[in-house]
């Protein structure tokens, strides 16, 4: 019997071809607002199953994608937020959105990895980041693509393209509102929001409509333009000069002056040259144009196998030439979990061990194994997952004044670390029979792959543009604006409805209320030509109660723009739709505890770099003040834990303005211990927070350490 109900179910499916699936009146054409839309949308669209995944109705909708031959089914997720066990959303917060009312429903679009799709769906299906698509869309029309996985993120049937092609179908076909994205894509390594910014002045989405929202770290509108403005515009004879003396500079001028040729136009500025690398015109061009160089070096005039080139031309630089450790950490950072800062402090940290080894050693001689060098490194540092990073990475790499060289032990067949210094270009402690080295960068052919030629430029100006203070900030602030937002405006259709956009306004009971934060919730209502303005109340009442938590019980009482008129008279004729129209009412229902998206603490934010909300960068509360503050900006690195005790700078001075003593960090002037006689601490300290004093004295005029405070 069960078999006959799944053939009868997936004998009345409705099949949708992927490409054309809501373009207009494919298969709906809804006008209304996305409350309604989204209802029309399951009914038309969707097929029920018959399973629920964490109590919550599924639909199916199977898109047949002619070119691949297969099916794609879209699943659709309706989350009432009062039964689910995440009622507020952190994407919100994270989009500065943390002050909109709690929406009463949310609706999840996803698309399983490919090998999914015939398979139920399963508990923690919201916190995979595996799907191939993935958006978020509140019943108020505001939402988030969460992520998006295309072929080269284990797809192999769909790209990244076609995918955001299908989701902004979607939003535009259900009018959703303001959709926001954090853009952490990556190709070849490269983060797309920098290199598609300096190529085209917007990120990967912006070809899709999305720009900035907002940054972390305090990056505003402002400043990210002109970061992009900046890097944008760097002439390319420019960076040639820049890099004259840097060991990068003929690299990066063979693979300007190749391109330059390439072009039928000029190539003046950076984004000139990324522009045109990324352009399908210079990728054809590989395999028609024959390879040049200004070496002595004799390259094929037809293209060969990366694999032949490696063997040809690669394999016999591996016999012993050394790498300088910061050119390898740049490329390192690529992968966005360490920061060159912290790969390098990791590699003096294992250069130190094995320092301290051979120093213990009569003979002078040092070997380690991999497993002594990891559990030295752990002494000094607590992420395995960075040692085992940088170890990996140290094969013939130069560290301040030392060379690191990686064997195979013939015996044991582990792997071991050996040490030796560098002094005026030659190497001491040499083992009999090794030979020296120059230590030169990698040759690089250009035009022999353009993401190759593409990654070296992206790595050696983005990464570490030598002596430009202005070119290192402007391409921080924007790699730190990771969120971006594509709005659809408000559209009134040529048809015989009227449409108005509803602002509320409490009445001045309710706006006494902290709780309102200045946010008025604005709602679209559509009504017949024939609708009354106590028509209107009442679609507007509807609109209010149907998609917020504290308005459940709203009144709403007067139309502002209708105040003097009665109840019964014809909205046509008196209020062009379209309008705005501010409508009053009373019934905010302050109890509950799903008021804003944000949550219900009421944090503070003020960080030195002028952010002043949660933007999803990684924070502390100063312990007396509990002010947010980033510990990016206060000086604690993402690799060390949040100490036990963060006292802010302002709190510091307070302690003690007079009788503190600073004692500064050699390794990070903003993090220091500061050193406040007993009885200038609050009262509540010593019990309350626990604070570990040692080093006690007497407390009649001497002073009581507190280990590490950052201020």
């Amino acid at each position: 019997m069960e078999n006959n109900t799944r053939k009868k179910r997936k004998n009345s499916s409705k099949y949708h071809n992927f490409h054309t699936f809501c373009d207009p009146g494919c298969p709906i054409q809804p006008t209304g607002p996305f409350r309604d839309n989204i209802r029309l949308f399951l009914e038309e669209c969707g097929e029920v199953q018959g399973y629920e995944v964490e109590g919550m109705q599924i639909w199916s909708t199977l898109l047949v994608h002619e070119r691949r031959g297969v099916v794609v089914p879209l699943y659709t997720f309706q989350e009432n937020v009062k039964n689910s066990a995440r009622p507020f959303c952190n994407h919100c917060r994270c989009a500065g959105w943390s002050h909109h009312f709690v929406s009463k429903r949310r609706y999840h679009f996803i698309i399983p990895v490919d090998e999914d799709w015939g398979k139920p769906l399963k508990e923690g299906v919201f916190e995979l980041q595996t799907h191939l698509l993935h958006g978020l869309i509140h019943c108020n029309g505001f939402g988030h693509l969460i992520c998006i996985n295309g072929i080269e993120g284990g797809s192999k049937n769909l790209c990244g393209k076609e995918l955001m092609d299908l989701w902004d179908r979607i939003c535009t076909n259900l009018l959703t509102r303001k959709i926001t994205v954090e853009d952490l894509s990556k190709k070849h390594m490269m983060e797309l929001r920098l290199l598609y910014g300096i190529a085209y002045g917007h990120p990967w989405f912006g070809k899709w409509g999305y720009r900035f929202c907002n940054g972390s770290f305090g990056v505003r509108h402002h400043t990210y333009d002109s970061a992009l403005e900046i890097t944008s515009s760097m002439p390319l004879d420019q960076i040639i000069s820049d890099f004259s003396f840097d060991n990068s500079w003929k690299n990066i001028k063979q693979i300007i002056e190749y391109y330059r040729k390439l072009s039928e136009t000029s190539l003046i500025t950076l984004r000139d040259l990324f522009r045109f690398m990324l352009s399908p015109k210079s990728r054809i061009a590989f395999g028609l144009v024959g390879y040049h160089s200004t070496s002595n070096v004799s390259f094929p005039s037809e293209p060969c196998s990366r694999t032949a080139f490696h063997d040809q031309y690669v394999r016999k630089d591996k016999s012993g030439k050394c790498r300088n450790f910061t050119t390898v950490a740049a490329n390192m950072e690529k992968d966005g979990r360490w920061s060159i800062r912290r790969l390098e402090f990791t590699a003096s940290v294992i250069v130190a061990a094995l320092k301290e080894k051979r120093a213990q050693n009569k003979n002078g001689s040092c070997v380690m194994s991999r497993q002594e060098a990891r559990d030295a490194a752990r002494l000094y540092i607590g992420d395995t997952g960075l040692i085992d990073h940088v170890l990996k990475s140290m094969s013939n790499v130069i560290v301040g004044d030392c060379i690191i060289r990686k064997v195979s032990n013939r015996t044991t067949k582990k792997l071991e670390f050996s040490i030796q210094e560098v002094k005026n270009g030659s190497q001491v402690g040499l083992e009999p029979g090794s030979s020296s080295q120059p230590v030169h960068a990698p040759p690089i052919i250009p035009g022999r792959d353009v993401y190759d030629d593409i990654s070296y430029m992206y790595t050696e100006l983005l990464s570490r543009y030598p002596e430009s203070d202005v070119m290192n900030f402007a391409v921080r602030s924007i790699l730190d604006s990771k969120n971006f937002v594509k709005e659809w405006l408000f559209r009134d259709e040529p048809d015989d409805m009227l449409r108005y956009i509803c602002r509320l306004i409490p009445i001045s009971l309710d706006l006494e209320s902290e709780h309102i934060r200045n946010y008025s919730p604005v709602e679209y209502v559509e009504l017949p030509l024939h609708a009354t303005i106590g028509d209107l109340k009442v679609e507007v009442q509807s609109a209010m109660r149907d998609t917020y938590c504290t308005l459940e019980e709203m009144e709403i009482i007067e139309i502002a723009q209708m105040e003097d008129l009665a109840d019964a008279e014809l909205v046509f004729g008196i209020i062009e739709s379209g309008s705005e129209l501010s409508v009053r009412g009373y019934g905010l229902d302050l109890n509950t505890d799903l008021k804003h998206e944000g949550g219900a603490d009421n944090w503070t934010v003020r960080c030195k770099c002028g952010a002043q909300d949660d933007d999803g960068e990684r924070m502390v509360a100063c312990d007396i003040c509990e002010i947010w503050q980033h510990t990016r900006c206060i000086g604690i690195d993402d690799s060390e834990e949040v100490p036990p005790l963060f006292i802010c700078e302002t709190c510091c001075t307070s302690l003690a303005p007079q009788r503190s003593q600073r004692v500064f960090n050699l390794h990070n002037p903003s993090a220091f211990t500061i050193r406040p006689h007993m009885s200038d601490l609050p009262g509540n300290v010593t019990s309350s927070r626990c604070w570990e004093l040692y080093n006690s004295e007497d407390r009649r005029g001497s002073a009581v350490s507190i280990p590490k405070l950052y201020c």
